[in-house]
Parts: C-alpha cells; structure tokens; sequence
C-alpha cells in the first residue's frame, strides 16, 4: 500500500460537482485533489442542456462559454397534445437569459481541465475504494486504487464525495439515502439531423404515451440541438407504485416513430445506442454533511424533481461546499471547525427546501401518475403570463 500525497480536501468523482468544487476550492488557495475513476473523455446519460441557472454557474466557475462546442438557446418550444408554445427564458438580471448545450463527452472534460488549471490536483483513473476513517468513525481521507493498479491512500481534514448516483462513498460509511424520494429513469439517443441547424430553442413534449397502452408518460420527451449538428433525444420518467416503471425503451422507439418525417430521424441517422441512467432526486441525503464528509451532486440526490435537471444544481452545490470548507479549515479541528462545515447544509436547505419540497409532491402526486399534461393544458398554454410562471418555476429561477 502506498500513500499518495495528502491534501487539506480530497473531492471523490470528476463530474460537474466535484469539478466545481475543486475549482471554488483551489481558487480560495486550498490544496486539493480530485480523484476521477475514469479516462477522459467519458461519456454520461444526460440531456446536454443548461438552464440559465446553470450557466450561471459556469460562469462564477470562469467557464470560457464562448469557445466552440457551445450551443446557446433563447428558451424552450413545448409541445402538448397538437397545441404548440415557445417561452423565453426569463431576464430576471440575476441569470443569464440564455441556456447551453453541450455533450457530456468533452463538457466532464472541459470542466475536470479547468480545475486542473485553477490549482486542483487531478487524478484520473484512480478509483475511490473506500473511505478512511479514524477511531471516533470520522472520515479523514480514502482509499483508492491508481491508475496503474496500485493500492493508495490519500488522507485529508475534509473529503466530499461526488461519485454520482452509486453514492459509494456515503453508503460505505452507513449512510442511505432517503426512499421517500423519488428516482426517475431517464433514456437518450443521438442523432445527426440538419433539421434543427438554425433552431434556437429545446424542445419538451408533455404529451408521450407509453408503449404497451397508451397512457401518458409519467414525465416528458425532449429534443435539445448541439453545436455539432447532432441533437440530444431522450425521454425521463417517473416510476409510480400503481403501474410500475415504464419500458422507456419501447416507449422511446414509438415515440421516434411518431415524431415528424422531415426531422429525418431514421435509424441510419442514430449516432449512439439508446442509454439509460437513474435520475436521483428530491435531496435524498440529509444533511449533506457528517463526521467530515459532504455529499454533493447525484450522491446527494439533488436532481430537481421538477425538470430532471441536475448538472446547475450539482455546480451550485459544489461552490455551497466550498465555501463552507474553505472557512472550515481556517479553524483548528473541533466544534467551531464543524460549525462550519454544517453551513453547507443549511445554505443548501435554505436556498432549495421550498423548491424541493414542493417538487417532490408534485412529483409523486401529478408526473408520477399522469405526467405533465395537468400543467400544461389549454388555459396555461394560452397564457403568456402563466406560461412564463412556469419557465420560472420549473428552472428555479426565482431565487
């Protein structure tokens, strides 16, 4: 067993919330290692899209969102049982009024580099094993296997694990997640289509049914334009205990059929295999901290019960943590030391309890059992105002 160097935080998973972490970290002078199981580049079952809340986020970060691989968009285009809407992000002078897509084959990437360069010590291929913990059960680093196979230990004051939906690290030390909340499933494909070539907006249907009986999707469909003339098409839903999980697989490929033939998304023109991932939400471990590690992003379960959306609320999460660590470690260990470090959880109550909370009822008492058509029927898709409320809501941007 070697011991790698020890750092004052290691950060457990190179995705957008332990790479935002790292950053705001590195930033504030700490010395910090982020360990990332994989090669870059990798790929992620996910959308490829950001809220303006997320760009928001990219840009505290020091993101360059001007260089290529970026594609902006002015909002989304909602489509619902023949009736048809487009909704501008809103300009609330806190966000952006903008979105982004970008696929998470280079993004993960984009962002592991930028922590690299702000300060962060990175670690690819180097797998997180289990956590190290002293005698009174606290976590004072991790063990890790390198990437030449080698067993290693880095030791730190502080670890925050952001290892995706596996939560290995906070399951290891006896921590599970809240069951009460919900865990959608999400399935995507890529296609090359020049259909979409000057299309600035997402597109959401409310209106998929499931393969097998035609009810509706307890979720929605989207279809979101990249930069490199591929678009994102995917579908999220929502399991309820009266009909079970659905076959978004079946489900999927009916829906393609459906979808306009000038959009020419043919089977010749599919670029990836249909994947599917679990969609941890509605803030499934609390708090996100103890006995010194902080769970962030997907661990934490903190994708929005309302959108599916969770690469904004995984790099605002991080810049919480960071922040919280950062004071943290200016105080010797002990009780004002861990004053400190439960910041982090109640910043994170007090920004998103209201929004998650909600969401989570809505959740298991609308999408899960007849998806989003409730919200969206003829009087809201009428409404301008309404509509805007909406936007608002479902991409957190009041806060």
């Amino acid at each position: 067993m070697s011991t790698g160097l020890d750092a004052q935080v290691v950060v457990i998973g190179a995705g957008p919330a332990g790479s935002a972490t790292a950053v705001h970290l590195a930033r504030a002078g700490v010395d910090v290692v982020l360990l990332e199981k994989d090669a870059f580049p990798r790929d992620k079952v996910c959308g490829d899209g950001l809220t303006p809340r997320g760009v928001h986020q990219l840009l505290r970060m020091g993101v360059d969102i001007t260089a290529p691989g970026w594609r902006r968009n002015r909002g989304v285009h909602v489509h619902c049982d023949g009736r048809e809407i487009e909704v501008d992000w809103p300009d609330t002078g806190r966000y952006p009024d903008f979105g982004l897509t970008r696929s998470r084959h280079d993004f993960d990437e984009l962002l592991a580099r930028h922590a690299e360069t702000t300060g962060a010590r990175l670690r690819t291929r180097t797998k997180a094993t289990a956590p190290l913990t002293d005698a009174a059960g606290r976590v004072v680093g991790v063990s890790a296997t390198s990437a030449d196979g080698e067993p290693v230990e880095y030791r730190a004051a502080i670890v925050v694990a952001s290892d995706g939906v596996s939560a290995r690290s906070a399951l290891a030390t006896g921590w599970p997640r809240d069951t009460r909340t919900p865990i959608a499933t999400a399935a995507r494909r890529y296609y090359r289509t020049d259909a979409f070539h000057d299309d600035d907006r997402l597109h959401l249907w409310a209106d998929v049914s499931r393969a097998g009986d035609d009810a509706a999707l307890p979720g929605y469909g989207w279809l979101f334009p990249l930069a490199d003339g591929r678009i994102n098409l995917g579908l999220g839903g929502v399991p309820h205990h009266r009909h079970g999980a659905t076959d978004l697989r079946a489900t999927f490929q009916q829906w393609v059929t459906r979808l306009p033939r000038q959009w020419k998304l043919e089977e010749s023109a599919a670029e990836s295999p249909l994947r599917s991932a679990a969609l941890p939400m509605g803030l499934n471990r609390r708090p996100q901290y103890r006995d010194g590690l902080l769970v962030v992003g997907d661990s934490a379960g903190m994708v929005s019960p309302w959108s599916g959306e969770g690469i904004a609320q995984a790099m605002e999460a991080g810049e919480i943590a960071a922040g919280a660590v950062t004071l943290a470690l200016t105080r010797p260990p002990g009780a004002r030391r861990e004053q400190a470090l439960r910041h982090y959880p109640t910043e994170v109550d007090r920004r998103w309890r209201t929004h998650y909370r909600l969401g989570n009822l809505v959740a298991e008492q609308v999408f899960a059992r007849y998806g989003y058509r409730p919200l969206l029927n003829p009087a809201v898709m009428g409404s301008k105002m309404t509509t805007r409320l909406l936007a608002r809501l479902f991409a957190h941007l009041r806060s």
